[in-house]
């Protein structure tokens, strides 16, 4: 069969499998297995591909079926121009964690601490963007932290991104850390939304990323409360949040002294981020 005819056949059953653009995910997953970049696929549909390839494409279509997200089936995921490793220890990096990438950006820095760091996206793409800055990423999960070491790697980053395993600030103590810039995507789901995830969030995804077994909110406490220890005068804090999170999250920060508070959306209108400044 040609890459087109298999294609065309992965198209069909991903739509009967429901999927809300099967055309996209077939032809990721046909790039993968054909190893050429995705925008090239067009070139090489007309050949005829091999029969072990044919067999791998249509294990990956199957699983696909089955929910599990493109992300695993590839073991890869671009992030702001950039390609990340994945696996199922992390959160899969997400365009809309793009706009915390934006409003962190905004101003200089040259020290940052990503506070749950998983695949290690957020904070390498803020030090490979800001070529002088140096950080430090944090995260619980021993696993999660092999994928952000492969993509410190991958990127060159070793001699300006540190990463470190523990909980939140637990690494820092009595270390006398403080940083210009604190950046967070914390678990903010609530345990009574888990349900009504996708199944490719809910199922495949870990949970200890994505929910706080609680009102979604826990780790914004925690954070907004010690961060100042850890920030320098005119430093600022900045989270990714749900979408109906924005007012909350924003009482929180000016409760713990913040200033300067703004939600900013996404490019879908949606809330997004929220960012505040130490008082200087």
């Amino acid at each position: 069969m040609t890459g087109a005819q298999l294609l065309a056949r992965a198209t069909k059953a991903l739509t009967a499998a429901g999927f809300p653009d099967p055309g996209r995910d077939a032809r990721r997953l046909l790039a993968h297995v054909l190893k050429v970049p995705t925008g090239r696929l067009t070139l090489v549909l007309p050949e005829p591909v091999e029969t072990q390839v044919t067999v791998l494409y249509d294990v990956l279509i199957n699983r696909r079926c089955e929910r599990v997200p493109v992300s695993h089936l590839t073991g890869r995921r671009m992030f702001y121009g950039r390609d990340f490793q994945v696996s199922p220890a992390v959160l899969d990096p997400r365009p809309e964690t793009e706009t915390l990438i934006e409003v962190a950006l905004s101003a200089p820095f040259q020290t940052v601490l990503d506070l749950g760091t998983g695949s290690g996206c957020i904070v390498l793409t803020l030090l490979a963007e800001n070529v002088g800055a140096r950080g430090l990423g944090i995260d619980l999960s021993a696993e999660a932290l092999e994928v952000a070491f492969r993509n410190r790697t991958a990127l060159g980053l070793e001699a300006r991104a540190g990463l470190k395993q523990g909980s939140w600030f637990d690494p820092l103590t009595g270390q006398g850390a403080v940083f210009d810039l604190i950046v967070s995507n914390p678990p903010y789901i609530a345990a009574s939304e888990m349900a009504e995830l996708a199944p490719e969030v809910r199922e495949y995804e870990p949970r200890l990323a994505l929910t706080d077994e609680d009102d979604g909110l826990s780790a914004y406490r925690l954070i907004c409360a010690q961060a100042p220890r850890f920030l320098i005068a005119g430093g600022r804090l900045v989270f990714e949040i749900g979408a109906t999170q924005g007012a909350r999250v924003q009482s929180l920060l000016e409760t713990h002294g913040f200033q300067d508070v703004q939600i900013i959306q996404d490019l879908d209108a949606r809330d997004r981020v929220v960012s505040g400044t130490k008082p200087r």
